[in-house]
């Protein structure tokens, strides 16, 4: 049983590994044996994840990296191959989140969102797989959320665009399946992340969403970490274009 969630001689690439979900995977990725290459725009910030991951025994790489600059994804994997020969795993996680009323969205608003979001996930996820195809295998996570399953008010550029990340992980699955990579998807619910701190300060949300949770509590990005590495591992060989939830059961009201 070890050896099928072992990672070890795996190489992950995971974005947004500055904080909140994706330190949490990547850390979780490197528990389980796994050398990560740490992507993100805070280059501070990815050399403490770095420092966790090392002292547990792993290899980690920062490289500052912003997935709206196709240069910078380019340079991201050929850092990786450079640095540790191959790229077994990729999770795209690297997100931001805009409060918007409908009638105010403007082009900011949407080129924010779904460069990072959408576009973002597509230009990565193909540098990645052409990679990934020499050796015909490999696994790609993509970070969706249940905002793609289920609509919330002010913010539906945010929905829309998580919507389409479960397209995109449908789609992405029928073409590289073939090829031997396996596609899949998480949709977090409420996480206690930098992303969501403002939101959750407020008691009235919090017990919102609390009495749509049937476990009764926000999760964790561990919580997500774990759906993650079961996705990396070989545990999950013969799931492909799947999106996971990891919401406490939120979306049991649905």
């Amino acid at each position: 049983m070890e050896n099928l969630i072992s990672l070890e001689n795996k190489t992950a690439i995971v974005t947004g590994s500055s904080s909140g979900i994706g330190r949490a995977i990547s850390i979780y990725l490197a528990k389980a044996g796994a050398s990560v290459a740490l992507a993100a725009r805070r280059v501070e910030k990815l050399e403490e994840v770095a420092n966790e991951i090392e002292k547990i025994g792993q290899k980690a790489l920062p490289i500052q990296v912003d997935v709206t600059v196709r240069q910078d994804i380019q340079k991201m994997v050929a850092e990786t191959i450079k640095q540790f020969g191959k790229i077994d795993i990729l999770v795209n996680n690297a997100g931001v989140l805009d409060f918007k009323n409908f009638l105010e969205i403007d082009d900011e608003n949407w080129n924010k969102i779904l460069s990072v979001n959408l576009r973002g996930y597509l230009w990565t996820a193909q540098a990645v797989a052409k990679e990934m195809i020499s050796k015909k295998q490999g696994k790609i996570v993509n970070i969706a959320s249940v905002a793609g399953i289920s609509a919330f008010p002010q913010i539906t550029m945010y929905n829309i665009s998580k919507a389409a990340v479960i397209m995109l992980t449908k789609s992405m699955a029928l073409e590289l399946g073939p090829l031997g990579i396996n596609v899949n998807a998480i949709a977090p619910g409420i996480i206690e992340t930098e992303m969501t701190e403002e939101m959750l300060k407020d008691p009235k949300t919090i017990q919102g969403f609390l009495s749509k949770i049937p476990l009764g509590r926000t999760g964790k990005a561990e919580d997500i970490a774990g759906a993650a590495l079961f996705l990396s591992s070989e545990l999950s060989n013969y799931m492909t274009g799947e999106t996971v939830v990891v919401d406490g059961g939120w979306t049991c009201h649905l």
